[in-house]
């Protein structure tokens, strides 16, 4: 094999853009997301808008989270290639120098045959060939890692922006939801008798059958049985307790929503402060969901799908400013488990039966 050649196959293969591409796609559906916050106020349906708003940030928020951690990656490993690069080439100046030097009188006393200088001189065209590919390898490695970095800061900057406008969306869909007056409601609460009601049950099923009453017309709620969304996107896991409940691991502060049309039949602390939110979207079917942070709505609303019910709690700016998983594992400190429980009668069943859990 040519010297030259060999130089060639020792260089770094041709760095992709992929990363840099991911960086600036998540940048753009995050700043989609801060366009959509501009429009949102001036909607019809105002709260679908800033509910849509809301998990697009969420959305591209993380995106740019796994862009960053795309780009870092990339930037380290291909520093750390140029830096080994750099140092090879070093030796090999470094032997042509001590060959350069060689004294004349060396030189002259170890004389070569004609065809030994032929070969002599086809070897240091082939270094002069090969150090040509390796320069213009090195210097193409150097524009990307600056690339890189400038996507990198581009992007960090982005995910600034994103959080603001995160928590400003979130506000807006507060005051929107506070101020809403449109939904029909089933019936008002009774503060005396919901009271007695918690006195009187130990478990979150025992409360919401208590609670639970017919709703009008199910068939369009049982007819995507085993196919709603997840209240909130994350990482499911068993509550370990067989036909019972699962555990949605999300990101802090994440929008939990209403998989289907329902009866909110109760919304606030039960059982050692933990915030409850029972839906009721057909007969005898109830949704309990526990762990958020924010609630919304009112007891007795019939919402559509889509409605916020509220906000799981957690420090975004703890897992937003740092370069983090595209979707939390579950093992995440910052992970804010929301309980997702499903009762059919007087008892519990598999959520699957109701929800795509995978």
């Amino acid at each position: 094999m040519r010297l030259a050649a060999f130089l060639i196959c020792l260089a770094l293969p041709a760095w992709g853009q992929s990363a840099g591409e991911a960086a600036r796609d998540a940048m753009a559906q995050l700043q989609g997301a801060q366009d959509r916050l501009q429009s949102a106020g001036g909607a019809r349906d105002q709260i679908k808008a800033l509910t849509e708003t809301v998990q697009a940030y969420e959305a591209g928020l993380a995106a740019v989270r796994s862009g960053l951690r795309q780009v870092t990656a990339q930037e380290a490993e291909l520093s750390a290639d140029l830096s080994a690069r750099r140092s090879e080439l070093g030796h090999l100046l470094g032997a042509l120098s001590t060959i350069s030097n060689t004294p004349e009188p060396v030189a002259r006393s170890n004389a070569q045959h004609p065809i030994d200088s032929v070969r002599a001189g086809m070897l240091v065209a082939d270094v002069t060939e090969g150090l040509q590919a390796e320069a213009e390898t090195l210097r193409s490695q150097l524009l990307q890692v600056q690339d890189l970095r400038d996507v990198r800061a581009a992007a960090t900057g982005n995910l600034e922006d994103g959080l603001t406008g995160a928590q400003d969306a979130r506000a807006a869909l507060a005051r929107a939801i506070s101020e809403r007056s449109d939904l029909p409601t089933r019936f008002e609460e009774d503060t005396v008798q919901i009271a007695l009601l918690m006195a009187s049950s130990d478990t979150l099923g025992a409360f919401a059958d208590a609670l639970a009453n017919d709703l009008p017309d199910p068939d369009a709620v049982l007819a995507r049985q085993g196919n709603l969304p997840l209240p909130v996107k994350g990482i499911v896991q068993s509550s370990g307790r067989a036909a019972e409940g699962v555990y949605i691991a999300a990101a802090p502060q994440a929008l939990v929503t209403s998989p289907v049309a329902a009866t909110l039949l109760y919304r606030g602390p039960l059982l050692g402060d933990v915030n409850v939110v029972i839906l009721e979207p057909a007969p005898d079917v109830l949704f309990i969901f526990a762990g958020l942070e924010t609630l919304y709505g009112d007891v007795g609303q019939i919402i559509p799908a889509g409605t916020p019910l509220g906000l799981m709690g957690g420090d975004a700016t703890k897992v937003n400013g740092i370069l983090t998983e595209n979707e939390t594992d579950g093992t995440d400190e910052a992970a804010q488990p929301l309980y997702l429980e499903v009762r059919e009668g007087q008892g519990p069943v598999n959520p699957d039966a109701w929800f795509a859990l995978e």
